[in-house]
């Protein structure tokens, strides 16, 4: 639990109270490879913080998967239209390697909210991901494949090095062949 309130005190620095709380509304739980934390139609009942591993969310097209991220360790997951909405979710979230994660079911969620400490990381840390995302947005859709590849190497390395070549070629929406003379004209 400590790489999760290490995070959390990178925004707001808890009291011992609010620390207390976070160590038993949370909990730890081990996802094998392939092994799903989330599936479609179903409803995101938990918000998952990894403590180390490796979790692909994709979606279904056709027959088609396509990869629309990929998540390691330090990051938060969550199928957030389902889970906020309690709604059963158009995405899957699915273990690429044996995955340690710290959930936290919705339910426990507003009860934590209840604590200011917890609530004020909450709205910071929401805050702040919510302008990565428009970033990451704005500059992942202006890029060629090969500058996107490129990004990803200087802003996600531990991505790169940990998911399968057919994961990335799907985020970057182009063959695996594509992403081979990519990777091969940047080496």
């Amino acid at each position: 639990m400590i790489e999760l309130l290490k995070f959390i005190n990178q925004f707001q620095e808890l009291d011992a109270e609010t620390e207390e709380a976070i160590k038993s509304y949370f909990e730890e739980e081990v996802f094998r490879k392939n092994e799903f934390l989330v599936e479609e139609g179903k409803i995101c009942t938990k918000i998952y913080f990894i403590k180390s591993g490796l979790v692909r969310r994709f979606y279904q097209r056709e027959a088609e998967e396509i990869t629309k991220w990929l998540y390691h360790d330090n990051h938060w997951i969550a199928i957030m239209s389902s889970y906020f909405n309690q709604t059963p979710s158009l995405e899957y979230l699915q273990a690429c390697e044996d995955t340690v994660v710290y959930s936290l079911s919705f339910t426990n969620e507003q009860k934590l909210l209840e604590y200011p400490l917890f609530f004020k990381f909450s709205a910071r840390f929401f805050r702040c991901s919510l302008a990565n995302f428009d970033e990451f947005h704005f500059v992942f859709g202006i890029l060629s494949a090969q500058q996107k590849y490129q990004y990803l190497i200087d802003k996600f390395p531990l991505m790169i090095r940990k998911a399968k070549q057919k994961h990335i070629a799907s985020l970057l929406n182009v063959s695996q062949e594509t992403l081979s003379r990519i990777r091969a004209s940047i080496i």
